[in-house]
């Protein structure tokens, strides 16, 4: 039965994506066979393993909407990863999910029978608290918070745990918070220590220890169309990526690498 993790932080640019993605990657390098679903309509984590966003079928949008199955949706990316991708009409399905019963279960229905077939579900989510986050926090397991090393940060952190804590009342009693990652780490500027410092102090042991830290390679690798991992294994991002997924498989359970 698949762990399934949803990447989740209503503030965009805290690194998602880039942290959804690249969790993936390091995942599948383990050897653990991945599926990674692209939860917004933005598109970037399919664009970034080289999908087609603009392609007319078979994207999120259809399997939440019961035109196909999973299997007919994911696509295969290299053996052990494969990808759910997303599509700029995913942007109107809050419109008729608001029209059905149970709306906020589609997704984790829709994915269910893929649980039996994969190690990792990784859901990547789009920077809203909106009707697709509920149906990932819905379908979620655990979820793993990317956290930007500011400020404004901090002030989105508490307006994502009181969700986390209505959707646990309401919805989904079980989930639970993997881990929270400080991503875009700058060790030579004071604030982001100061705001690492303040979270770790708040949160304790739900902070992980890998720290992903600003890298040029990072910013360059979605035009290739691939995790950083794939184009520099020896960047520092990449390394962090590596560590970082090295500790989510301990804690999920799973053997590491």
């Amino acid at each position: 039965m698949a762990h399934v993790v949803g990447v989740v932080n209503q503030k965009g640019g805290v690194g998602k994506t880039t942290t959804a993605v690249n969790v993936a990657a390091a995942l599948c390098a383990a050897e653990l066979r991945v599926l990674l679903v692209d939860c917004d309509a933005q598109g970037n984590a399919t664009t970034g393993l080289g999908g087609d966003k603009m392609a007319e079928q078979n994207h999120l949008y259809d399997l939440m909407m019961g035109a196909c199955r999973w299997d007919q949706a994911a696509k295969r990316v290299v053996p052990g990863l494969s990808l759910i991708p997303s599509t700029p009409h995913l942007s109107g399905v809050e419109v008729e999910l608001a029209t059905l019963d149970g709306w906020e279960n589609r997704l984790k229905e829709a994915l269910a029978p893929a649980q039996d077939v994969f190690d990792v579900i990784l859901l990547d989510s789009p920077p809203s608290l909106g009707m697709v986050t509920v149906n990932i926090l819905a379908a979620a397991h655990r979820v793993l918070v990317p956290l930007q090393c500011e400020f404004y940060a901090l002030e989105g952190l508490s307006q994502l745990w009181r969700t986390l804590q209505m959707t646990r009342k309401r919805i989904n009693p079980d989930l639970e918070v993997l881990g929270i990652v400080l991503t875009m780490f700058e060790s030579r500027h004071d604030l982001n220590r100061q705001v690492a410092d303040e979270v770790r102090k708040h949160f304790g042991e739900l902070v992980c220890d890998a720290v992903i830290p600003r890298d040029i390679r990072m910013g360059e690798s979605p035009s290739f169309a691939r995790p950083v991992l794939w184009y520099g294994s020896e960047t520092v991002g990449s390394k962090a990526y590596l560590k970082l997924g090295n500790e989510l498989m301990a804690r999920l359970g799973l053997h590491s690498f």
